[in-house]
């Protein structure tokens, strides 16, 4: 009897892996109210990094497997870059039975050059400075549900930003160091009130979520500047059809006292006013809001859908100081992927369109 040679057998058994990996990363076959676990590469491009390598894993559940209770994410992030950029994002909603408890925050460590084109609503962009550091964020709200779709309960927010160097552009000098820039830590205790009806954080067909946040950051309290801050964030997502959902939010943040550059409002990323660079315009307030209508999925596809969205924006020193002139905005365009059919989750590719060009955002789940 011929026997096939040992490097078939392996050779076979690499392309079942294969074929299975890419199966269950693109079937859903996991029953309603049951755990499910996704873990797939990521590619991606922007000028600040070059390409990106990277994996996103995502774990989605519901508090006793119990389909009334809300759909719960876990989701997280990981890359390297070919500038040697590297780090780990963590962002999760868990919902409680019931909606007894509501845990909502991020997790952020990445080692990553950040572009400072400095601080106010008219600041330059053809020679930023680049600051070297690590960057760690862990911001969590635990909410206590005090009536239907209504939560309360405390906020805290720890930032720190160590092994810093501020490189000016090459040649001379051009910005005034900003405060924080030799790094720092800070942490913010404070409180969260938020109204919250969505079904699936994720992907939200119908629903508002609305927050109202104050964080002070004290010295007395393991900070090294004193400032505070209150947040405003509001959504809306309407069905104008089956396949279809407009939805649109409002954004705040308001800022007071000796705030560091880095925990500034950032205009432009990956959530709001996609297409700049986070962080591009910079100040103590911000005022931005943004609409967008999604194809979930397109009427001639069962797993592809796709996206139009525009959004506005101003950053001011002051709130009496915000200015029409200074409003900036962007708009673009995405592509979806129906990654978990049967909780209607979907991989998206934005690509967001500035004057200062185009940004590309590869995430699980929608911008807001």
């Amino acid at each position: 009897m011929a026997v096939k040679p040992e490097t078939d057998v392996f050779g076979q058994e690499r392309k079942n892996w294969l074929k299975r990996f890419v199966s269950k990363t693109i079937s859903d076959t996991t029953a309603p109210g049951k755990p499910s676990f996704r873990v797939y590469p990521t590619l991606a491009y922007s000028p600040e990094t070059s390409f990106e390598f990277g994996f996103s894993s995502l774990l989605l559940f519901q508090a006793k497997n119990d389909t009334v209770n809300r759909l719960s994410e876990i989701n997280a992030f990981t890359f390297v870059t070919l500038e040697g950029q590297y780090g780990i994002w963590l962002d999760n909603a868990i919902y409680g039975d019931k909606d007894n408890w509501f845990f909502l925050g991020k997790t952020k460590f990445q080692r990553f050059p950040l572009l400072y084109y400095g601080i106010g609503p008219e600041t330059p962009g053809n020679e930023p400075a680049l600051i070297d550091a690590n960057y760690l964020l862990l911001r969590q709200r635990i909410l206590r549900k005090v009536v239907r779709n209504a939560f309360i309960g405390p906020e805290f927010d720890y930032q720190q930003l160590y092994n810093t160097d501020f490189k000016q552009p090459e040649g001379h000098d051009v910005y005034e160091l900003p405060t924080g820039s030799n790094g720092g830590k800070n942490l913010g205790l404070g409180i969260a009130m938020v109204y919250d009806n969505r079904h699936n954080v994720l992907n939200v067909r119908k629903g508002l979520f609305a927050e109202l946040s104050f964080l002070s950051y004290r010295k007395a309290l393991a900070s090294d500047h004193n400032f505070f801050g209150v947040n405003l964030d509001f959504r809306s997502s309407h069905s104008t059809s089956k396949r279809n959902v407009f939805a649109w939010q409002v954004y705040g943040n308001f800022m007071s006292g000796d705030v560091p550059f880095n925990q500034l409002a950032l205009m432009g990323g990956e959530m709001i006013m996609r297409g700049y660079y986070s962080g591009r315009y910079r100040d103590k307030n911000m005022v931005a809001a943004q609409a967008e209508h999604r194809w979930l999925p397109f009427k001639f596809s069962r797993r592809f859908g796709g996206a139009v969205f525009g959004g506005a924006a101003v950053v001011a020193p002051k709130v009496n100081e915000f200015s029409w002139k200074h409003i900036r905005a962007s708009g673009g365009v995405g592509l979806r992927y129906l990654l978990f059919a049967k909780k209607d989750i979907y991989l998206r590719l934005d690509v967001g369109f500035t004057k200062d060009g185009p940004g590309f955002y590869l995430f699980t789940g929608e911008a807001f």
